[in-house]
């Protein structure tokens, strides 16, 4: 079955057989031009044929016939102008509205395909029925997969593309500097058309990349390798010194198949090209090669044995009998009832290839799977997996090449808005820029801190430090290098560091810390990291949450509405992002009770406090605990007396009762580790 009027149809299939246009049954003979798979010329036969036929139901089989020639030929508004019409002329077998899924699958109406085979499904049987569950399952997996595209940016490579059909490209030297791939275009070796497709027979052209990465206009390769009949999907090996490609002979009024053909190259020209001669006739497609090595070629064909329509297969050259094969079909993990062709074998072992037969967005798609052998000899790849969007599209994407690594490469695609029917476009994976940037103030007054150092620290070992401006603001970027602060997969520590640094009014600050992660990030991302640090010596006492205690007691409210752990989890906090400070710890109690009695219980309280702190790792050294009692009144009683309601008496009482901290000191040195000194 044809399924791209240029590429597909011309290295793929097999040519037509010429009908003579004196015969007279011409139903049949459109059936017999329809099973050759020459749908240029199957079109006007049917449309003959309809004007001759009488029986109603011929008539809308021809009908559906029509329509499924437009569809092979990639003309899917004809094919559902077609198919309209013979499903009105009451044509209602299964295969129509399989055939009428696949055109609308591919022009991206996932529910109109849906739509389409389920009503095929009722119907269906055998592989069809198959076919109708695979294409449900592929219009689910489409619109998922187009809701989670790739970073890959795709573009038409223009300068290697016309109207016509421009597919199947390889590079033709070690640096990558110059590609051979099929064309259409006139100009080449074939002056005639196709008689299966109405276009141009495909050459083998080539173009040359200059140092601004700009493409010269194609040309036709060596003329031994050019012919009259179809060339194309050229493969060279590591040494770029032997080619191998598909030729696709034609005679009139005799069939002829694809065969994959070889030359070595001598000086700047190639010898006469070969046959590799493994077994097949005349009549069979086989095509699409890849040299694993000189003694071991991967190729796609319809040969008998495989699991459906094209297979990919291997054979290898027997050095003894000095003969090819037989081939070997790579099996139902990879091949399916549908079609696989356009093989590719990365540089790291993983096997690409183009496939209508494994869940994918619509016509072929291209897929990826990865080596699970010890080398590419052992022939053991896993599951193969969609390659996503955006380089599979509702449309045709096939014959993928990567240059050098996986972030970027070449393949072909029919999707709307190219230059002709197939194109070559490029894909790029995008670096994921990352950034972080932030702005430091006083969290009481909210005025900037210039000059405040911030340093970045990356779990890669990498650190970045920078100082703010007069604004307040901090960025990491770029190095003064050009290197980017921030890369990817990797967390970073926000550390600022008030102690080291006085702020520009000549008040110390209280450091801070923040966390920032690109691990699994697949979108580039501008962090924010805003601070707003504590005077240290602005004031006597350093407010916190608010500790809540027993009444008349010194143990921390627990419960589920309070839990006086986590406000003292700020102090942990705060002593920790700032190692070198001595704190002095105090709890205050409101005037009511006896003085000794606040006294005790404001230094239990304050104790509690501390004690709580060395379970969590703070060395006592740094803290300082005081119970100062009601000797510090916030709001004095006087002031209390005058506020008009009870509520508010002891709203004021509360504030009264506090545990807050002060610095006493910038110079605590924190001891090692045990097991870290020298």
């Amino acid at each position: 079955m044809t399924y791209l009027k240029g590429a597909l149809s011309i290295i793929c299939l097999v040519f037509l057989t010429t009908i003579a246009e004196g015969q007279k049954n011409w139903t049949k003979e459109a059936d017999l031009t329809y099973q050759a798979e020459a749908y240029f010329g199957a079109v006007d036969a049917y449309k003959k044929a309809y004007t001759k036929e009488k029986k109603q139901s011929e008539k809308a089989r021809i009908l559906f016939r029509i329509g499924d020639c437009y569809r092979n030929l990639q003309d899917e508004d004809q094919a559902q102008v077609w198919y309209d019409k013979a499903i009105a002329a009451e044509f209602d077998e299964a295969e129509i509205f399989v055939r009428y899924g696949d055109i609308l699958r591919k022009k991206g109406d996932y529910e109109g395909a849906s739509a389409k085979y389920r009503a095929g499904l009722a119907k269906a049987q055998g592989p069809l029925k198959k076919e109708a569950e695979n294409g449900i399952a592929s219009c689910e997996k489409a619109v998922k997969l187009l809701k989670q595209p790739a970073r890959y940016k795709v573009e038409n490579e223009v300068q290697l593309n016309t109207a016509y059909y421009d597919f199947s490209c390889f590079f033709a030297d070690k640096k990558h500097q110059s590609i051979m791939f099929s064309s259409t275009r006139p100009g080449g070796a074939g002056g005639a058309d196709d008689a299966i497709t109405g276009e141009g027979f495909s050459d083998i052209f080539i173009s040359q990349r200059d140092n601004k990465g700009k493409w010269s206009a194609p040309v036709p390769t060596d003329p031994t390798i050019n012919s009259a009949a179809n060339e194309g999907s050229p493969w060279l090996d590591s040494k770029y010194s032997q080619l191998y490609f598909t030729r696709c002979g034609y005679e009139k009024k005799k069939p002829f198949g694809c065969q994959i053909f070889t030359a070595r190259a001598q000086g700047k020209a190639w010898a006469e090209p070969e046959v590799l001669d493994f077994g097949i006739d005349d009549t069979t497609a086989a095509g699409h090669p890849v040299a694993i090595d000189d003694d071991m070629i991967l190729f796609a064909s319809d040969m008998y044995g495989g699991q459906g329509g094209k297979d990919l297969w291997v054979i290898t050259f027997d050095k003894k009998s000095k003969l090819w094969g037989p081939a070997t079909n790579l099996g139902p993990d990879i091949n399916t009832p549908g079609d696989e062709m356009f093989p590719y074998i990365h540089e790291n072992g993983d096997l690409y290839f183009a496939s209508n037969g494994h869940i994918g967005l619509g016509g072929l798609d291209i897929f990826h799977s990865q080596m699970t052998g010890e080398d590419v000899e052992e022939l053991k790849w896993g599951k193969p997996e969609n390659f996503g969007a955006p380089v599979n599209s509702s449309a045709n994407d096939f014959a993928v090449i990567f240059d050098g690594d996986a972030n970027r490469g070449y393949f072909t695609s029919d999707r709307a808005g190219g230059k002709g029917g197939d194109d070559i476009y490029s894909f790029t994976l995008p670096p994921l820029i990352f950034k972080l940037s932030g702005t430091i103030i006083d969290v009481e007054t909210k005025e900037p801190l210039g000059d405040v150092k911030v340093k970045l620290m990356g779990t890669d070992g990498s650190i970045g430090e920078v100082v703010t401006d007069p604004t307040g603001a901090y960025d990491f970027e770029t190095r003064e290098n050009d290197d980017r602060y921030i890369l990817e997969n990797t967390s970073y520590t926000v550390e600022v560091n008030g102690m080291e640094q006085d702020a520009s009014n000549g008040e110390r600050y209280l450091g801070a810390k923040g966390q920032e992660t690109t691990v699994g990030l697949k979108e580039s991302t501008a962090f924010v990291k805003d601070f707003q640090l504590q005077c240290a010596t602005c004031e006597s006492e350093i407010p916190m949450p608010a500790v809540f205690y027993p009444l008349g007691k010194w143990s921390l409210v627990v419960d589920e509405q309070i839990n006086s752990k986590d406000s003292l989890d700020f102090l942990y906090t705060t002593l920790v992002e700032n190692p070198t400070i001595v704190i002095e710890l105090s709890a205050h109690t409101d005037s009511r009770g006896s003085d000794q009695a606040n006294e005790v219980l404001s230094q239990k309280r304050a104790q509690t406090c501390v004690d709580y702190l060395v379970e969590k790792g703070i060395d006592p050294a740094r803290m300082v605990p005081v119970g100062y009692g009601e000797r510090r009144l916030k709001i004095s009683d006087a002031d209390i007396n005058k506020l008009p309601t009870k509520d508010e008496k002891e709203a004021a009482h509360a504030k009264n009762r506090r545990t807050v901290f002060s610095v006493l000191s910038f110079d605590y040195i924190p001891k090692e580790p045990a097991g870290d000194s020298k």
